[in-house]
């Protein structure tokens, strides 16, 4: 039987896994791009999802877009900051899962390439204390899919779990979750145990990852368990199935 104190820590990716903001970020590539008289596709903004916003912006500036990296980095996370303000898109099942690991005391923290501020507008709408701290795009100097935001994370939360636990902080009794390639493969190279809720992309089948179409209906104890199920090659059946 597989004890709820094998889970350690569950690292949560931000946009497109606990919230739904990725038809905010590209409506407001969209209205960015066509404000400087180019044209962009659903095609094209898919193709950005899960990257850190330095690459984003550097596409954007090849689709006509006369401003800085920077200009453009404050000014998508302004305006998907404000979306945000109107409306929280939550994804199905994630703030359910994230109160049942609270109430299992699993620590929990964010992992977005999302720059801080945005972050913190969706950490400030939870109940304190779900999400410990957040590591956001603008903390590392590689985005994903370089796992540099996952091991600051982890180094991050390993700093007091012994004094907290009275064990060292283990990768192989940690989950991250993510929803998109580069995302997935910066958890999994992390060596986290690493689940995929695809959400805007189509995650190859590497035997790299745990699958699942939801987060709703997924608790603590499922995540549990999943730290002791080999990941097939293709792993798409359910948890707790």
């Amino acid at each position: 039987m597989v004890g709820m104190s094998d889970l350690q820590a569950v690292f949560w990716d931000m946009d497109g896994t606990l919230v739904d903001t990725e038809p905010y970020w590209i409506a407001s590539e969209h209205d960015l791009v066509a404000a400087h008289g180019g044209t962009w596709s659903d095609e094209q903004a898919h193709l950005l999802v899960g990257q850190a916003l330095e690459y984003s912006a550097a596409v954007l500036q090849r689709a006509g877009v006369t401003m800085g990296t920077t200009e453009i980095i404050d000014h998508l996370t302004a305006d998907v900051a404000a979306r945000c303000a109107e409306q929280i898109p939550w994804r199905p099942g994630a703030r359910q899962l994230l109160e049942d690991l609270h109430q299992a005391d699993v620590r929990c923290a964010l992992v977005t390439m999302s720059y801080k501020p945005l972050a913190e507008a969706i950490v400030a709408a939870l109940p304190e204390g779900r999400l410990e701290f957040i590591v956001s795009g603008d903390m590392v100097t590689a985005g994903k899919p370089d796992p540099e935001a996952y091991h600051l994370a982890f180094d991050t939360m390993a700093s007091d779990h012994q004094q907290r636990t009275g064990e060292p902080l283990r990768r192989a009794q940690c989950i991250a979750i993510e929803d998109s390639v580069p995302g997935t493969a910066a958890a999994a190279a992390s060596g986290m145990v690493t689940l995929a809720v695809p959400h805007y992309s189509q995650l190859p089948e590497t035997g790299k990852w745990h699958l699942l179409e939801t987060l709703e209906g997924v608790t603590s104890e499922d995540l549990a368990e999943l730290l002791h199920r080999p990941v097939p090659a293709a792993d798409t059946a359910a948890v707790g199935a």
